[in-house]
């Protein structure tokens, strides 16, 4: 490239030969089709090698897209350890070698006799062209990473080993339909109250998601954290010591069992997770239902889950106050402000405040609002807003929230998923 003017041109116009608009357009061409631009130098069959392979992949992305969906095709990816490390491996060899094509066209189309303008312009141009395929490859390696340690840290490697609390029945993976054999899985969801200003674990909200394996009809039963008398199931060893239920008073209070299982570890010997398994149990006792998972989730844990996707939109349907607490005597403190009834998008400080206030209302209130939150989250997670959020959401998962699935069960969950989604907007927009 010279900047000095040629016969006929304006004193001081760029000029550019031929030859180096030849190699800026070959070079722009292998940034868009990889090695498309060798086509058309010595090296062709080595960018009919890089296009046949760009067929070929786009080919296989479309078919599997068309296949099982934008989100089916992510979460059978995104539960794989194996398929995400493959995808890491793959994704930086991939963009190596479309940058060792872009440097070859531009390269091998430069001008025979470069000026040192030329010289600049072919290699800041290839350079750039390189950086826009790093970029976004170095990202999406950093997103594959961040998901693979999380199904690491998160999900059980086996969840059937002892101690564990997964309880029911397998889906078979690989079958046409995991869940054909298993009508119904429903899964305990815990909102625990530890914290460092607390003494042991509480669990403030319970509640199970009974999921219809077909239809992905999902049911929502909410257990009060005040229930009384709450009954141990015989193959518990909690049932030797309250044969007729926890009945000791005021303070033998469902979501008390926790800790007394944990004060009690010598009756489960070998299992990590007394607490846990006691309160999965009577729960499961007190609704007659088998709980086959179950997933824990502290408090700070959920207001910063809330804020990861965003917040959360709630229909909100009475007055609820914030910081506030109710004495004995009825009277309540504490208020430094209200969550007022409309539609509301909530942050999760106020979230949490929705799910958990009970100054002004009752145990029942509360688990209603629970439920509306949970049911809120789900029907508002998209693809394209959790993978522009995903780290914060990843690093809040792996902080704060405990899960009793296997990763070998993993890609068994991806269909119902699709299918409580689907049931979900169903639901919306009748």
């Amino acid at each position: 490239m010279s900047t000095r003017a040629r016969d006929g041109q304006a004193p001081g116009r760029v000029y550019q030969s031929p030859a180096l608009r030849r190699s800026l357009a070959l070079t722009l061409l292998s940034t868009v089709i990889p090695g498309a631009g060798l086509l058309w130098t010595k090296r062709r069959p080595i960018g009919l090698m890089f296009v046949f392979a760009t067929v070929a992949l786009t080919g296989l992305v479309v078919y599997r897209l068309m296949r099982h969906g934008v989100v089916g095709t992510a979460l059978s990816v995104g539960v794989s350890t194996s398929a995400l490390r493959l995808l890491i491996v793959a994704l930086v060899a991939g963009a190596l070698l479309w940058c060792g094509a872009i440097l070859s066209t531009a390269h091998l189309t430069r001008p025979v006799h470069p000026s040192r303008d030329d010289r600049l312009a072919t290699t800041l141009t290839a350079a750039l062209c390189c950086l826009a395929i790093l970029a976004p490859s170095a990202w999406g390696v950093r997103t594959l990473a961040l998901q693979r340690s999380l199904v690491s840290t998160v999900f059980q490697e086996d969840p059937l080993t002892p101690g564990s609390t997964s309880t029911g029945a397998v889906p078979q993976v690989g079958e046409d339909d995991p869940w054909k054999a298993i009508p119904r899985v429903n899964v305990l969801l815990i909102g625990s109250d530890a914290g460092p200003d607390r003494v042991g674990v509480r669990p403030d909200s319970m509640m199970v998601a009974s999921i219809d394996t077909r239809t992905g009809n999902t049911v929502l039963i909410g257990i009060p954290r005040n229930l009384e008398n709450a009954p141990f199931p015989v193959t518990d060893p909690l049932h030797t010591l309250y044969p007729d239920g926890y009945n000791c008073g005021d303070q033998c209070l469902i979501n008390a069992v926790w800790t007394l299982a944990t004060e009690r570890a010598d009756l489960f010997p070998g299992d990590p997770h007394p607490g846990l398994t006691a309160t999965r149990d009577v729960i499961g006792e007190t609704l007659g239902l088998r709980i086959d998972h179950t997933v824990v989730i502290d408090l700070s844990g959920f207001a910063a889950l809330v804020n990861a996707m965003g917040g959360v939109t709630i229909n909100v349907k009475e007055r609820v106050c914030i910081g506030c607490k109710a004495l004995p005597d009825g009277t309540i403190v504490g208020t430094t402000g209200y969550i007022d009834p409309g539609v509301q998008h909530l942050d999760g400080y106020h979230a949490l405040w929705y799910a958990r206030s009970r100054a002004m209302s009752d145990d029942f209130s509360r688990m209603r609002r629970q439920r509306c939150v949970v049911g809120a989250l789900v029907d508002q997670v998209s693809p394209g807003n959790m993978l522009l959020r995903y780290p914060a959401l990843a690093k809040v998962l792996q902080e704060h929230v405990s899960v009793d699935i296997g990763q070998a069960q993993l890609p068994a969950w991806v269909p119902l998923i699709e299918r409580i989604q689907k049931d979900g907007h169903r639901a919306a927009s009748r």
